[in-house]
């Protein structure tokens, strides 16, 4: 057991509220927010309890966006008790086997398709008008790229980006973003975040900060996930198959051309955020395991650059000036 004091709550909460008899209570995992995820076994059987702080933490939205998804069959969790006072949900557990746990070159394609299939529902079933939900909007994008600036540049490796250089890669990046046909937008939907199941896989978690935002957000996530790669020709097969679904559905009218445009610009996106998320959990909250996925995830941001001549410039700051200062933070910094 625990001895904190937010897990004493849950505790109490579990067993003096809900009248459980909790037999067992492990840390499931903690993610790159402040939530924490327990496994309970009871006679009843086995939960997770999610445990996150009201003043750092919005269990409202996560309550709101599971029913959301749940109403046209998106596989989340169940939720069987809720104290949004405190901070704590109990939820159905869906194990502890996540696709990044399974995938191979052998099953890529068939979990992979499993996962289109919960992507197509949540693009295309959620009404944009009636969600709920903020918007992907200019600030936002703009905020995002900034944690790149600040925390990877800036607090990680001292560097400075010059401003004519940045202010292009932020304008070229917002608007390609913004331009695209809305959907819903998961947020986080890569291999982590998707959890294996022997029924109706995938259990989808984690979608508690989902938007309204660009259609190539989520699968440039999925194919260009921070924590696995794959080769060019896997990523290119599966963006034109899912492009050819959004083609059926009349989701899209773009030319292939346009739809890799978007992939590979949105990507760049989320994979400069991705970096200085990274750093700054590793610099403000510890959480120093995240560093190991810097590489992977600045590698994509090397390959568009150098395929795109209007990130000309942006590429050759990031291979003379970043890239020899990162390799020295990164011997400096081997986990």
């Amino acid at each position: 057991m625990f001895d904190d004091l937010r897990t004493i709550s849950l505790l109490d909460w579990l067993e003096n509220d809900l009248l459980m008899i909790v037999n067992d209570c492990q840390l499931a995992s903690s993610d790159a927010s402040f939530r924490r995820y327990f496994r309970i076994k009871t006679p009843d059987g086995s939960f997770v309890v999610m445990d996150a702080p009201p003043d750092k933490e919005n269990t409202a939205a996560f309550v709101r966006i599971a029913h959301l998804l749940a109403e046209f069959k998106v596989n989340v969790p169940i939720i069987f008790q809720q104290n949004t006072v405190e901070g704590f949900l109990l939820l159905e557990d869906f194990g502890t086997q996540c696709f990044l746990d399974q995938l191979t070159v052998e099953n890529a394609t068939v979990l992979y398709d499993s996962a289109f299939e919960a992507l197509l529902l949540i693009q295309s079933q959620t009404s944009l008008q009636h969600c709920g939900l903020p918007f992907y909007n200019e600030a936002l994008l703009q905020r995002e790229l900034g944690i790149f600036e600040d925390w990877f540049l800036h607090e990680s490796l001292d560097t400075l980006v010059p401003a004519d250089i940045w202010v292009g890669v932020c304008e070229l990046l917002i608007s390609s973003a913004l331009e695209q046909p809305l959907v819903c937008v998961h947020r986080d939907y890569h291999s982590r975040n998707l959890m294996f199941l022997m029924d109706d896989s995938p259990g989808i978690i984690d979608f508690q900060d989902a938007v309204v935002g660009p259609i190539t957000y989520d699968l440039v996530s999925l194919l260009r996930d921070c924590y696995i790669s794959w080769s060019a020709e896997l990523i290119e097969q599966w963006r034109n198959q899912y492009y050819q679904r959004l083609v059926t559905l009349e989701l899209i009218t773009v030319s292939p051309e346009q739809f890799k445009r978007w992939f590979d610009l949105m990507g760049l996106q989320r994979h400069l955020k991705a970096i200085g998320i990274f750093s700054r959990l590793h610099l403000r909250d510890g959480k120093s395991t995240y560093l190991n996925d810097i590489p992977r995830t600045l590698n994509y941001v090397l390959t568009v650059c150098a395929d795109y001549p209007e990130l000309s410039d942006f590429s050759e700051f990031l291979q003379e000036q970043v890239m020899p200062v990162y390799e020295t933070f990164r011997q400096g910094h081997s986990i």
